[in-house]
C-alpha cells in the first residue's frame, strides 16, 4: 500500500544548506518510492529581510553576522560544496559574491505554487542554481523572469507580478505563520503538518524519517 506525504519545505533561495537539504530530500524520496510518494510545497523564509536592493558583499556580511575570517568562510564553503556535490548540486567554486534580498523570489514562488506545485519545484531549483551555481542575483527581475520561463510559467505574467506588489501580503502572512510556529532557521521540513526535520540532513536521515512517518500511526512523531 502506498503512503502519500505532504511536505512543506521552509527555506530561502539564498540559503546554501537549503540547497543541500533539498538534494538530500529528493534523493531520499527516490529511495522510498514507490511505497512512499510526496507532494512538495516550498514555503517562504527570509534569512536577510532587511537586506537593501543592492545586496552586500558576502565576506562582509558573514563576518558581521558570525565574526568569521576569510579562512573560516573558505573552509565552510568547501564543506558545503562537498555536501552539495554528494547529492548532485553544484556550488560555484568561488562562492557567491554577494548576499541579496529574496522577497521577490518568494512572491514568485507563491504564485508558482498557485499555478502548479510541480512548476514551483522547478522554479525553486532553478533559483537555487541561478544563485549558487551561476552567481546570479536572485532579486534581479530578468533573472527571476528567466527562471520562471524555464520552469514553464508565463513570462509576461511573472514580469507583471514583479512590477507590482501582488502576493506580497500573502507571502508575509506565510512567513509569519512559520516564524510564529517557532521556525527560526532553515531548511525546516514539515511532513503532514506535524513532523519536523531541521537542517540539511544526510540522505539516510531523510530516508529513515520518511519511512517512519509513512508507517506511523496518527499523532506519532518520527525521530530524525
Amino acid at each position: 500500500m502506498t503512503a502519500h506525504l505532504k511536505i512543506d519545505f521552509v527555506s530561502d533561495v539564498s540559503c546554501p544548506w537549503c540547497a543541500v537539504g533539498l538534494g538530500s530530500l529528493e534523493a531520499a524520496l527516490k529511495r522510498v518510492a514507490p511505497e512512499v510518494t510526496a507532494e512538495l510545497h516550498f514555503q517562504p523564509f527570509e534569512l536577510n529581510p532587511q537586506m537593501p536592493p543592492e545586496g552586500q558583499d558576502t565576506f562582509e556580511h558573514l563576518n558581521q553576522k558570525y565574526g568569521s575570517s576569510r579562512e573560516q568562510q573558505a573552509q565552510a564553503r568547501e564543506a558545503i560544496r562537498q555536501r552539495g556535490a554528494a547529492v548532485g548540486f553544484e556550488f560555484s567554486a568561488g562562492g557567491r559574491p554577494r548576499v541579496y534580498n529574496t522577497f521577490n523570489a518568494h512572491r514568485l514562488l507563491h504564485w508558482a505554487e498557485l499555478e502548479d506545485p510541480v512548476k514551483q519545484v522547478a522554479l525553486k531549483k532553478l533559483l537555487l542554481k541561478a544563485y549558487f551555481t551561476d552567481s546570479q542575483n536572485p532579486s534581479d527581475t530578468d533573472v527571476l523572469v528567466r527562471a520562471a520561463t524555464e520552469a514553464g510559467l508565463d513570462a509576461a505574467r511573472a514580469r507583471e507580478i514583479l512590477a507590482g506588489d501582488e502576493f506580497a501580503a500573502e507571502t508575509r502572512e506565510r512567513e509569519r505563520l512559520y516564524t510564529d510556529a517557532g521556525i527560526h532557521s532553515v531548511p525546516a521540513i514539515i511532513i503532514n503538518d506535524q513532523h519536523l526535520i531541521s537542517g540539511g540532513q544526510p540522505v539516510e536521515v531523510f530516508e529513515r524519517a520518511l519511512r517512519q512517518i509513512a508507517g506511523a500511526e496518527p499523532g506519532r512523531t518520527a525521530t530524525a
